[in-house]
């Protein structure tokens, strides 16, 4: 399964650009449109083809699908037709309804949506069978080029499509988003939050709104000052009870979108509403501060101006603010990342980004439930500096993200259960321990360990220096990941540990050497006076090295079986003094260790001597060249 070795790194977020082109043969949209336009020929994705294959990987069509372009299904297709609303949005035979609902919700951003959707594609004069979509994808925009090929039974559109049947953005955005997942099979189950930061580069959060914090009705005005996609629904106990309606005129397993909060003067006092909308059009709620209720005729018409109250059947409407905790269940929020609003939008959030790897036999330690390895996984340094107006603490929120799983469906990933611990730093620099863990508790961690794409929690900790630590529940459980941390001031600058942190320059050329001298062992130049034979010296100094490293294996060595964990090698490289970035020790594992992630030896004497070695080259070459400077490498 193709997982990649890499470390954490924090860096800023993208700065709004252009997406990066996907396509393979290295072109952008508008390159591949012209060569379409000057050869006259329509536009066939070799990327994406129409066949089965981009369709299904685990079965095959129920029926003979056909794939039309648009103007094979009508006669004047168009691309929007009267503005891209919520009608634009109707189901077909794929259950990705958790889709469905992210691009209702984006229909309600214009800005937003003119990212996802760029508007200036038709079916025009220029028409050459080729449309592109942007979606956000760990800490870069993505820019996806399909051609207008769409699956089809007896003249019908099989998945999305609109209620008006001549228009197609929506069909071909959820096209797009499966070439972007590898099938359209791929898009089956999953939450309405993953595909809103796909269309936003935003961070989710779930509130139990029954369990929210007494706070909640803040947290929400907060997050619609600032743009932040919002939808909440009503929980069912089984599927017959899924669209079924209540007596208060509310679906249930209905994803809703929130479109408001404010307070309003009722008979002397303050009343905090909130405003709600059925992405049917209709079906609204009936209850107090309905369209229709008596409460709205004590409201001055100014302010039911102010408050946008309209008495129309348009699926929109308010309640009080106790009603909706009382009635809903779940309230989802995707919060939009600097990269995604205009310099000029008020309450952004700041954003600092890791991306790292869970490798076995070196950092996939995973939960605590499993000491002798969990101090083994990435561990991330955060400073917390700036406190909360008026308060004691800073409040950010650290989202821990699994990447590629839905990709890699077809090779049998599964979402695998993440979450994170967050424990307060005792100093140093030093990559923590096992014996760290088994007597310090964590000060704050995510709520549970799921298998969701992402699991994101809202936190507030007095200022100081903490240690995150990202993990799958089991160990040995491989998966690249990103994590976020965001705040609503300066953000929390977490730095990853020594041990963490990407290759620098000079490392990289202390890697091209090691590479060079990787082959032998004895005799080198830099273990000798340059003849290429040990000395007396030299052989004394070695010797005693070699003492250090039987004792230090011994050690290790924890049931005499003549080898030691691969989770151990970390700390007897320390002891022998050694300190590896992640990057290094995940391939010197991979080199060394055994099916059942053991070190022999042998093998530890002999990456003992290589990196020793390697060592005293970079050494000799740092006395000659004053630019190569301290490293993560090398003794301490």
């Amino acid at each position: 399964m193709p997982y990649l070795l890499r470390d954490s790194k924090p860096r800023p977020p993208p700065l709004p650009r252009e997406a990066r082109a996907t396509h393979s043969s290295g072109k952008a949209y508008k390159e591949l449109k012209q060569d379409c336009l000057r050869r006259g020929s329509l536009f066939e994705d070799p990327d994406f083809p129409a066949s089965d294959a981009s369709l299904f990987f685990s079965e095959k069509p129920p029926v003979p699908f056909l794939w039309k372009r648009p103007g094979d299904i009508v006669k004047d297709p168009k691309f929007i037709l009267g503005g891209a609303t919520r009608t634009d949005i109707c189901q077909g035979d794929l259950g990705d309804c958790w889709l469905l609902a992210a691009i209702a919700s984006l229909t309600l951003n214009e800005k937003t949506l003119a990212r996802v959707v760029p508007l200036d594609q038709n079916f025009g004069p220029d028409y050459a069978g080729i449309f592109h979509f942007q979606f956000w994808q760990h800490n870069e925009w993505l820019d996806v080029v399909i051609d207008d090929r769409l699956p089809t039974f007896k003249g019908r559109l099989v998945f999305l499509h609109s209620a008006e049947h001549n228009e197609f953005w929506s069909a071909l955005l959820e096209k797009a988003y499966a070439k972007l997942n590898g099938s359209y099979e791929a898009l089956k189950g999953g939450s309405t939050i993953e595909a809103m930061e796909d269309f936003t580069g935003g961070v989710g959060e779930m509130y139990e709104v029954k369990k929210a914090p007494d706070n909640f009705y803040e947290i929400l005005e907060k997050a619609l000052k600032r743009c932040s996609m919002v939808g909440c629904s009503i929980d069912t106990s089984s599927a017959a009870e899924s669209e079924a309606k209540t007596p208060f005129g509310l679906i249930k397993g209905h994803a809703y979108s929130v479109t408001g909060i404010d307070e309003v003067s009722y008979r002397g006092q303050k009343v905090r509403l909130i405003r709600i909308r059925n992405p049917w059009g209709q079906v609204e709620w009936n209850g107090p501060w309905s369209d229709n209720s008596l409460e709205w005729r004590l409201v001055s018409p100014p302010e039911q101006k102010r408050l946008s109250q309209t008495a129309l059947d348009d699926g929109e409407f308010w309640m009080k603010f106790e009603d909706f905790k009382v009635h809903f269940d779940k309230v989802e929020i995707c919060n939009l990342t600097p990269d995604a609003l205009e310099d000029s939008t008020a309450h952004k959030w700041e954003v600092t980004i890791h991306e790292g790897s869970w490798v076995r036999g070196s950092t996939a330690g995973g939960c605590r439930n499993f000491l002798d390895t969990f101090w083994t996984n990435p561990q991330i340094k955060m400073h917390l500096t700036e406190t909360d107006d008026g308060q004691d603490d800073c409040t950010f929120i650290a989202a821990l993200m699994q990447k590629d799983r839905r990709k890699l469906r077809k090779f049998g990933a599964e979402m695998l259960s993440i979450g994170y611990s967050i424990y307060e730093s005792p100093g140093g620099d030093g990559h923590l321990n096992k014996d760290f863990f088994r007597y310090h508790a964590s000060k704050a961690r995510s709520k549970t360990y799921i298998n969701l794409r992402e699991v994101s929690n809202r936190f507030k900790l007095p200022p100081g220096d903490y240690i995150l630590v990202p993990t799958t529940f089991e160990p040995h459980q491989e998966a690249d990941f990103c994590l976020r941390i965001f705040s609503e001031k300066k953000p929390p600058n977490p730095t990853p540990s020594p041990q963490a942190t990407e290759e620098t320059e000079e490392e990289k050329q202390f890697r091209a050497l090691f590479e060079q001298i990787s082959g032998e062992v004895s005799a080198k130049p830099s273990w000798t006076s340059g003849n290429g034979t040990l000395e007396f010296t030299e052989f004394k100094v070695f010797w005693e090295k070699l003492k250090k490293w039987i004792n230090i294996f011994l050690q290790f060595d924890s049931d005499k079986s003549g080898s030691m964990s691969s989770y151990e090698l970390r700390s007897a490289l320390k002891a022998a003094g050694y300190q590896l970035n992640n990057y290094l020790l995940q391939l010197i594992v991979l080199r060394y260790s055994d099916e059942q992630f053991q070190i022999e030896f042998d093998d530890f004497l002999n990456c003992l001597i290589r990196l020793e070695n390697a060592s005293r080259v970079f050494q000799a070459l740092s006395v000659k060249n004053k630019e190569f400077i301290n490293l993560n490498i090398g003794e301490v």
